[in-house]
């Protein structure tokens, strides 16, 4: 087993009861995983290559989004904007994206609406993407809006341990099989098996009962891989790239759905 990580270096405010956050909803996540430590590994021209003629306007799904920090990060990596651009209507990579942000926790939310600097082009929606009435009456109205079926992209940014936990084994491969009927393109950040025991192990330091599945879970180990096999196995997705790992061990991984036609990266 590895040695025991400190708060800090697995995320999580120091003096804080991380444990209370056993969805993962931490309040100042962004703090101890900065947004660049994800973006830069992404292409910033990375929309005009998989949408190199695609459909006006984008449309991205980020589910956890937290409060926003990282969504509005990404939004400006993938458009190609400033850090002191506020309008999305010259961007670099000449494409429209309009981008709906959902987490399970209202005050998050409420923060991240807040603090936009896109309101016109950025959504955010309190959700429990695993109350399957909720997400399919909330998204398909969303998605109606625009006379559309799918998604163009979604991101997925460490959020699959806290529905593996939460939900166990059956509840990780319900959730990648909706993301990925979903979803033309889907961008994941999985957490690492360490990580898994680190939110355990906090759990405890607290007092608490563990996590409903941790001890039954038999999908362990290699999480990227495992997470891949998942999405692949039913020839749903295919794996496109692997833009490499954060400075705390995390792989970006990109994958399109078969009906998809276009180009790979």
């Amino acid at each position: 087993m590895a040695a025991p990580m400190s708060e800090a270096a697995e995320g999580i405010p120091s003096g804080s009861e991380p444990g209370a956050a056993p969805f993962g909803n931490f309040p100042n996540y962004s703090r101890f995983h900065p947004p660049e430590g994800r973006v830069r590994l992404l292409p910033p021209a990375l929309l005009g290559r998989l949408f190199p003629a695609g459909p006006s306007p984008l449309l991205g799904l980020d589910v956890g989004c937290n409060s926003g920090e990282l969504s509005v990060a990404l939004y400006r990596h993938l458009l190609g904007l400033q850090e002191n651009e506020a309008s999305p209507d010259q961007p670099v990579v000449r494409k429209i994206l309009n981008l709906l942000c959902c987490d399970i926790d209202a005050a998050l939310i409420e923060r991240a609406e807040r603090c936009s600097p896109f309101p016109g082009s950025i959504s955010y929606a309190t959700l429990d993407v695993m109350d399957t009435g909720a997400r399919e009456l909330f998204l398909s109205s969303y998605l109606s809006r625009f006379s559309r079926s799918t998604f163009d992209i979604g991101f997925c940014m460490s959020v699959t341990m806290w529905i593996h936990l939460n939900h166990g084994d059956d509840g990780l491969v319900e959730f990648l099989s909706y993301l990925s009927s979903l979803c033309k393109y889907l961008l994941i950040e999985p957490q690492p098996w360490k990580c898994y025991r680190a939110a355990a192990r906090r759990l405890r330091k607290l007092g608490r009962n563990d996590f409903d599945h941790f001890r039954s879970l038999a999908i362990n180990g290699d999480m990227a891989e495992r997470i891949t096999q998942i999405l692949t196995e039913d020839g749903a997705m295919e794996l496109v790239c692997c833009f490499g790992s954060t400075s705390w061990d995390r792989s970006l991984l990109l994958f399109k759905s078969k009906r998809v036609t276009q180009k790979q990266l």
